[in-house]
């Protein structure tokens, strides 16, 4: 459980660093735009609105106002440390078990958003304990990521340790640490360092899959 709390403080140490205007790897976004995202998921019932289409176009205008206040450097030092102060005890994601769930991946997923938009980056040394635990939660939401393919998927760990997601006639094993297996499962596949095993049709069809 602790490795939630560690990983917002250095979520948000990445996107100090890195300034207002900085790239990420979501499409669209600079760093003000994630760091706004961040906050609005943990103290809005408006980020419903990434599921809930009735609420998204509400959502996307509060988080594009709240984005263009933290043009200005303080007014984002602002927006990020109210990231790292964490949400608000009403909100469900106060609940260590929610957190958890909810935000273990997700803060990984989105300081490489950070980290891997720019020309010169190198993947993190991370704690066995938590690729262990990044690892379990991509296995359990696995076949949600890959549910855009017709090829069957093998995930695969360096150590040999692998998890069927889909099977079909013609599978591609994708291997890689847990992390990167993670990114290229959330869609950061041109950042994902991992490699492919199969026919080439059926890797061509997994890369031009949603």
């Amino acid at each position: 459980m602790h490795f939630v709390p560690a990983s917002r403080e250095v979520l948000a140490e990445v996107l100090l660093a890195a300034g207002p205007v900085a790239p990420t790897l979501c499409a669209g976004w600079q760093t003000r735009h994630l760091a706004a995202h961040l906050v609005l998921r943990e103290h809005s019932l408006l980020a419903a609105g990434i599921v809930f289409k009735p609420l998204t176009g509400k959502m996307e205008s509060v988080l594009e106002q709240r984005a263009e206040r933290a043009l200005n450097k303080n007014d984002y030092a602002v927006l990020v440390h109210e990231f790292l102060a964490g949400p608000p005890k009403r909100s469900p994601f106060a609940l260590q078990r929610v957190e958890h769930a909810a935000n273990l991946s997700e803060f990984f997923i989105h300081t490489e958003d950070v980290r891997r938009a720019t020309d010169r980056w190198v993947p993190r040394a991370l704690d066995a304990a938590y690729e262990e635990l990044l690892w379990n939660d991509l296995i359990r939401r696995a076949s949600l990521y890959y549910r855009g393919t017709s090829v069957g998927i093998i995930l695969v760990r360096p150590d040999g340790r692998r998890h069927v997601v889909r099977k079909a006639p013609t599978s591609v094993a994708i291997t890689g640490r847990p992390g990167e297996l993670l990114l290229h499962a959330s869609g950061r596949r041109n950042e994902a360092l991992v490699t492919f095993e199969g026919a080439h049709e059926a890797i061509a069809i997994l890369e031009a899959s949603r």
